[in-house]
């Protein structure tokens, strides 16, 4: 799996996140009653917004504490930024979360197929938020962190680098 190691280019939520915002939704009246078609599209496309804004702030927090750390940037910009990429990111999530909920309006059995792409999802995303915080680390923090994970038995570098050096085993550092 490619990994963007760019400094200067903000990660963008993106396909990862479209599974879990059409699935999710957020009880606007707190009935927890099978809702109604109208009803229903207002709580996921909301679900939806929440998910993408969510997921992109926490990419963007990242990414620019790695910048603003190197002295690239100060907090207000780093604030600005965050906020503009939430902003826009949760443009997108409405629209996806809106169309798929429409979608699973008219098949709704179309929810499992989605339960499953958004685990392979989550994963993705998982792996992008960490590569996010790790380069926001300083280079002795990453070289504390990948000790304490050899000590530890787990192989950083294989999420690092894609598969581990060393034959992909999962005991280097």
């Amino acid at each position: 799996m490619s990994r963007q190691t760019d400094h200067f280019q903000i990660p963008r939520a993106g396909v990862e996140a479209a599974p879990t915002a059409g699935l999710a939704a957020i009880d606007l009246n707190l009935s927890g009653e099978a809702l109604s078609g109208g009803e229903f599209l207002v709580e996921s496309s909301l679900g939806g917004v929440a998910v993408y804004a969510i997921y992109q702030a926490m990419l963007t927090a990242l990414r620019t504490e790695a910048l603003r750390q190197q002295g690239a940037i100060d907090r207000s910009t780093q604030v600005r930024t965050i906020a503009l990429t939430v902003w826009e990111s949760s443009k997108q999530g409405a629209l996806v979360s809106l169309v798929l909920a429409v979608v699973l309006l008219v098949f709704p059995w179309l929810g499992w197929p989605l339960t499953l792409l958004g685990l392979v999802g989550a994963g993705k995303a998982s792996l992008d938020l960490f590569h996010a915080f790790w380069d926001g680390l300083s280079p002795q923090q990453q070289g504390e962190l990948l000790a304490a994970a050899h000590a530890a038995g787990v192989n950083l570098r294989r999420f690092l680098n894609g598969e581990g050096e060393g034959g992909g085993s999962n005991v280097h550092a």
